[in-house]
């Protein structure tokens, strides 16, 4: 048997045995359908060159004081990025594991730090996600002035690409008035309101729960999740080490997983292509 056949064997395995799925992902999962990383400033400022000539790198930018000190700028940075998630499809492989999912007798949830909503664009279940840095696809008070968290559905927030500022009105609260924000995690952030978080994490746990009741085994896949901001990686290996699962992390570069596991040191379409020729429909 060739390496490549037992790697097929054992990740099949790893997938047929599995009752129920745990999707984990980091921000590698949307490189293949075209969204920046932000890997290093090179590709951060690549992707934003007005940003490269103040050199700032994206924990400077990421920071809840622009809202405060340059809100145009402030906005024009997270504005941008609002537009880029609405317009983007998610490629093949959410589809894909989508399918997979929806075939386990105990279903799935996905853990993920991007704020992107592409999980649920590409039709993942709201109340099987925890969105653990929060949604860009939501929007809070900057004060705050309540905990309050409404839907940026619409929202829309107008960026002059050139001077790479954001056109007023800003966004408000909807509540008091003052400028909103992105419910989103930043650095050094002390105001993000993180109620909407907590509740998923809460039906994380209730779904934890009963996966143990009724002595479901769990199979978990991580996509894309590096070691720079581990939050996905340490919880795929708890998650792992609690429940007794067997974590598949497909990384093209930070690929070791704890003994006993499985690593596809590949990109994320390819890894998801690869978990996929084994368990096709039919």
């Amino acid at each position: 048997m060739s390496v490549n056949q037992t790697i097929r064997g054992v990740l099949d395995a790893a997938i047929g045995q599995a009752d129920a799925l745990l999707i984990t992902a980091g921000a590698g999962m949307g490189v293949d359908s075209g969204l920046p990383d932000f890997r290093g400033n090179q590709g951060f400022w690549k992707a934003y060159p007005h940003i490269a000539k103040l050199g700032l790198s994206f924990s400077d930018m990421a920071n809840p004081g622009w809202f405060e000190r340059d809100p145009e700028l402030a906005w024009a940075f997270y504005g941008h990025r609002l537009d880029l998630y609405r317009t983007t499809n998610p490629y093949q492989g959410f589809a894909d594991l989508l399918s997979l999912c929806s075939r386990k007798q105990g279903g799935y949830f996905v853990f993920t730090s991007n704020v992107d909503g592409q999980f649920q664009k590409a039709g993942f279940e709201s109340d099987r996600m925890i969105e653990c840095h929060g949604s860009i696809h939501h929007f809070q008070c900057c004060t705050p002035c309540c905990d309050l968290i409404w839907s940026a559905a619409d929202e829309d927030v107008s960026v002059d690409i050139d001077a790479f500022r954001a056109k007023m009105p800003l966004p408000a609260c909807i509540h008091c008035g003052a400028l909103a924000r992105p419910n989103i995690l930043m650095f050094g952030d002390w105001s993000w309101n993180q109620q909407r978080t907590d509740e998923q994490y809460q039906r994380f746990d209730q779904w934890i729960g009963s996966l143990r009741a009724d002595n479901l085994k769990l199979g978990i896949i991580e996509i894309g999740a590096g070691k720079g901001v581990p939050t996905v990686r340490m919880f795929s290996e708890r998650a792992a080490s609690t429940d007794g699962a067997i974590l598949i992390r497909i990384n093209p570069r930070d690929f070791e997983v704890p003994n006993g596991h499985i690593s596809l040191p590949l990109g994320g379409a390819e890894g998801i292509k690869m978990i996929m020729e084994g368990n096709n429909d039919g």
